[in-house]
């Protein structure tokens, strides 16, 4: 994990799901995910919007060319841990397919322009996410 993630994570867990600096203001969660190829444990922030009872987040790794690789994990295995706020709990992770796909990050992107930024710096097809709580 990443010196910054874990700099999130901890301002994260301090202040019940606020952190400032470049996410200040931005809704975030923290996705727990089972490692693809190790199965070890792995935690990363991501900002989320909310649909009803879901959560939904875009595996944008900020417009690189690849995939996240907390997104790897979640596809070989759905079922994850998420805080949000002080609050911790288990959902299944469905990868969103058009139009929903497209309709998700339209919302994401206007709440949060940076998703706008993000689709025009790679060709790749932004994948959503549905966290959808069990």
């Amino acid at each position: 994990m990443s010196d910054i993630n874990k700099e999130i994570i901890q301002e994260f867990r301090a202040n019940e799901g606020r952190v400032g600096g470049f996410f200040e203001g931005i809704d975030l969660l923290l996705i727990h995910t089972t490692g693809a190829k190790s199965g070890n444990l792995r935690i990363n922030p991501a900002a989320y919007i909310q649909d009803r009872d879901n959560l939904v987040i875009a595996a944008s790794k900020a417009g690189a060319d690849n995939h996240p690789d907390w997104y790897h994990n979640l596809v070989a295995n759905p079922q994850v841990i998420v805080e949000v706020g002080s609050e911790t709990i288990s959902a299944l992770a469905e990868v969103s397919s058009e139009p929903e796909r497209s309709n998700y990050y339209g919302k994401l992107a206007s709440k949060y322009p940076m998703f706008n930024e993000y689709k025009t710096k790679t060709k790749r097809v932004i994948p959503i996410i549905k966290l959808i709580k069990n």
